[in-house]
């Protein structure tokens, strides 16, 4: 018998509750990522090219590369608030918490100060952050709901901040190349991925998703095309690093990236719910990752 307390009616569940302001502008940037990218700026000028950390040039590129990244997330939110409110109800913040017209504020404040930063320590890197500014205004606004276009346009983005520190000390270090090829390989993965996990939402916009032009078998096979790409390059650095003698960084490579990679194409093939394609996604962040974490172990016997 259920205690008499407990007749009455349950309170019928209230709507999720909204994130603090700061919690929430936090996640409107995105902050973990913008952390993981100063992290992967800081190790490729230090470990892949040798040179120091304490700079004040290298603090504003990475200060005006962060800038642009964030105003990205900001206008991304901005056009995706109808998509959001089915695919991600719970982390919109948007027209929730904030207002559309100050986010669009806010990413003009942020893509400029980045391109100004940028254009005064060089044309170049000013160049490669006003293109960077547009091409994430132009994914935002129309390429992501084109198939392959927009996570092409993402996966150049990514590859382009592996190269920012080269861009500014002109080493002609080919490792960092290297880097920036397999950034970009397993960011068009994750990219695709991550359509086939938002294609509800995507769907009743009409977008034109690869997942939904294709159908998700043959996105799986796309999406395959890649990470074979990315396991053969990654399989390749790992056998150089071993003629090397670069024991740990061999190892490093095969027992946290190409183990995983593995791992991640076998349940790619499995993958047929959209649980599955999210935990796909979190699985290459944690790739990627590594992936940086390697840095660390370049020219270590």
């Amino acid at each position: 018998m259920l205690p008499a307390a407990s007749s009455a009616a349950a309170p019928a569940p209230g709507p999720p509750a909204e994130p603090g302001r700061l919690a929430a502008l936090m996640q409107l940037v995105r902050l973990p990522n913008l952390l993981i990218m100063a992290l992967s700026l800081a190790l490729v000028r230090a470990c892949l090219l040798d040179s120091a950390l304490v700079s004040g040039r290298f603090a504003l590129l990475a200060l005006a590369a962060l800038s642009i990244a964030a105003a990205g997330y900001v206008i991304n939110d901005y056009y995706d608030v109808k998509i959001d409110a089915i695919n991600r109800p719970t982390r919109l913040v948007v027209g929730r918490v904030v207002n559309r017209r100050r986010a669009m504020l806010a990413h003009l404040l942020l893509s400029g100060l980045g391109v100004l930063i940028a254009g005064a320590l060089s044309p170049l890197l000013g160049l490669v952050n006003l293109g960077s500014a547009l091409l994430l205004w132009g994914y935002s606004a129309r390429f992501k709901r084109l198939a392959l276009v927009g996570n092409l346009s993402i996966a150049t983005l990514t590859a382009a901040l592996v190269l920012l520190p080269e861009l500014q000390l002109r080493t002609g270090q080919p490792t960092v190349w290297g880097y920036a090829l397999a950034a970009f390989l397993l960011t068009v993965v994750r990219e695709i991925v991550k359509d086939v996990e938002d294609m509800r939402g995507d769907a009743e916009h009409d977008c034109r998703t690869l997942p939904i032009v294709w159908g998700v078998a043959r996105t799986k096979w796309v999406a395959a095309f890649f990470l074979l790409g990315l396991l053969g390059f990654v399989i390749g650095a790992a056998v150089r690093a071993g003629q090397q003698q670069h024991w740990l960084l061999s190892g490093w490579l095969l027992l946290t990236v190409v183990g995983p990679l593995l791992g991640l194409g076998r349940q790619l093939a499995r993958a047929d719910r959209r649980r599955d394609f999210a935990r796909l996604s979190a699985w290459c962040k944690w790739i990627m990752l590594a992936g940086v974490l390697s840095m660390t172990l370049v020219g270590v016997g």
